[in-house]
């Protein structure tokens, strides 16, 4: 997690300091205002980051000395297939057309949509044909 926090905080700085030359330079608000809160945004996640690297142990992408043996056995459970996060992406584009328009009617049947797909990708494989164990 260290070289994650690495890479989103030099990210944060290079935001900052093209936000200044930006606003130095072109003297427009907005886009100085975007650089800023870019950086923000970058800062926060690389201090997520390196608050999480504190708490666990070193992985082997931490370690200069780790070998790539250290690195091998089981990384998670991947499922092999699945067409829920198909039907999330649907139920997220109604969502922004219904948003874009303000159809209140609209925006419940796509909050119900999403709610339902990601309960579906959520428990596909607790529950039904697919179920483990």
């Amino acid at each position: 997690m260290k070289v994650e926090a690495l890479i989103f905080n030099v990210i944060g700085v290079f935001c900052l300091l093209m936000a200044a030359v930006y606003g130095l330079w072109a003297r427009e608000p907005i886009g100085t205002t975007a650089l800023v809160l870019s950086g923000g945004l970058t800062f926060l996640i690389g201090g997520f980051f390196w608050f999480i690297s504190r708490r666990i142990d070193a992985r082997p992408e931490d370690r200069k000395d780790a070998d790539i043996a250290d690195g091998a056995g089981e990384l998670g459970f991947f499922s092999p297939g699945s067409y829920w996060p198909f039907g999330i992406a649907l139920s997220a584009a109604l969502m922004g057309l219904a948003l874009a328009f303000y159809y209140p009617w609209m925006i419940i049947l796509a909050g119900a949509a999403l709610l339902i797909t990601i309960g579906g990708l959520l428990f596909e494989y607790y529950v039904g044909q697919n179920a483990q164990g």
